[in-house]
């Protein structure tokens, strides 16, 4: 790292404009999940999650439990469908309504990225055992997985898009090989943070919302293209795993992937004691830095950690953004409470990064230099030799040194 001038020591960047808050929750204009405002300020996201309210849940059932049972195989030769899990409240409650309530026979699908926390693990053996139900649980091979971490953390700032890919890929993968068409996600999380769609729209699960906003537009032969580029070794049998089957064969066996969130009333928060208290589901042994929930991501230690950190430095907010969020839309909290634990707890350097850095290689001076290149310039400006960004609380604050070589100072000054 080259050190800085005094000149650009002394540059104060004047701020393109100050950054807009819901003024029902704490969501930032920049949100990595696309959102809007309408004439009161109050986020697309809030105005969804107000439609709940008013849904007829019990006819949503009955449509429900019609769809099923046109997939409900009837002589037993086959899995009635496919629940990609991880582990989690959520993976219960889908499996808890599907295997528990209508007696379908399903198979549970993991991608593991060989990240899971003790609790995780722990609740993922136990969610086999609890519910009596074949599981595949697919890891890739670590090396090919330390690769990806490193060439995604430069390509796009996210060391973990292996696992969102190996997430939205390898149940489809799944689904194809062993011919179950229905396949049962649980929410659309776009929709549940920032009212992508609405509750009327039904949506389902797409190939363009996979590659587009869960891949941000990569895939797998993107990361085979820019190996060597990165000084990395992969082959394209390395990469089998984030291959999406042909529109052919999905076709063929008919796959349809649907949301169990738009025919049963979701809510995170009662799922996580429900599930502890039908099937001995626990959340972390332990409290997260970036989040006050203990019962969300216990699948992948960096989601709370350095990945959501990531999306701290790129946008500006964090996982107790999103959680503070869900809280005041189901009104466990005020916007004055959310606003005092997002000040508290967005801005965290997680420890779990001292996991990863040795994992991968690098150094955390690496890593800061690396991340640093992607601040969105609609949040961030330097100023004197630091960092600065506006904060929901109505003050702006400076959060570190900069950590940009020279040539890309000139992105964040005008």
């Amino acid at each position: 790292m080259e050190l800085m001038s005094a000149e650009e020591k002394n540059v104060h960047h004047k701020r393109s404009g100050k950054m807009r808050y819901c003024a029902k929750c704490v969501y930032p204009a920049s949100s990595a999940a696309p959102l809007a405002f309408d004439e009161r300020g109050i986020c697309s996201g809030c105005r969804t999650a107000e439609q709940r309210t008013s849904i007829d849940w019990d006819a949503r059932r009955k449509r429900f439990e019609k769809l099923i049972d046109e997939y409900r195989v009837q002589d037993g030769s086959n899995y009635d469908c496919i629940i990609p899990v991880s582990g989690g409240k959520d993976s219960y409650f889908q499996t808890h309504i599907i295997k528990t309530v209508y007696g379908l026979n399903p198979l549970l699908v993991t991608y593991n990225g060989n990240n899971y926390t003790p609790s995780g693990m722990r609740n993922l053996v136990n969610m086999r055992e609890a519910f009596n139900v074949d599981h595949i649980f697919f890891t890739p091979s670590i090396r090919v997985v330390k690769v990806m971490n490193r060439m995604a953390m430069r390509m796009m700032g996210d060391m973990n898009w292996h696992a969102h890919a190996g997430i939205f890929t390898y149940p489809i993968r799944a689904s194809v090989h062993h011919n179950v068409p229905l396949m049962v996600w649980g929410e659309h999380g776009f929709m549940d943070l920032g009212g992508m769609h609405s509750y009327n729209d039904l949506v389902e699960f797409t190939y363009r919302f996979r590659h587009e906003h869960g891949l941000r537009g990569y895939e797998w032969y993107d990361f085979l293209e820019k190996a060597k580029q990165y000084n990395e070794t992969l082959t394209k049998q390395d990469l089998i795993p984030w291959m999406y089957p042909s529109d052919s064969e999905i076709d063929k066996v008919g796959v349809r992937g649907i949301y169990i969130s738009n025919y049963f009333h979701w809510d995170a928060n009662e799922h996580g004691p429900l599930m502890e208290k039908l099937y001995n589901f626990r959340g972390s042994d332990e409290p997260f830095e970036r989040t006050y929930r203990r019962m969300s991501n216990l699948d992948d230690m960096h989601e709370n950690g350095i990945h959501d950190y990531m999306k701290w430095v790129k946008f500006g907010y964090g996982r107790a953004t999103d959680h503070v969020c869900k809280d005041i839309r189901a009104g466990l909290m005020t916007r004055e409470q959310g606003v005092e634990i997002v000040k508290k707890m967005d801005h965290i350097k997680p420890k779990d990064l001292y996991r990863w850095l040795p994992y991968v290689g690098w150094s955390e001076q690496e890593f800061d230099e690396v991340a640093d290149t992607f601040r969105d310039p609609r949040v961030w400006w330097i100023e004197n030799g630091e960092w600065w960004k506006d904060n929901v609380w109505g003050e702006p604050s400076s959060y570190g040194r900069v950590n940009l070589h020279r040539d890309m100072w000139k992105k964040y000054q005008v």
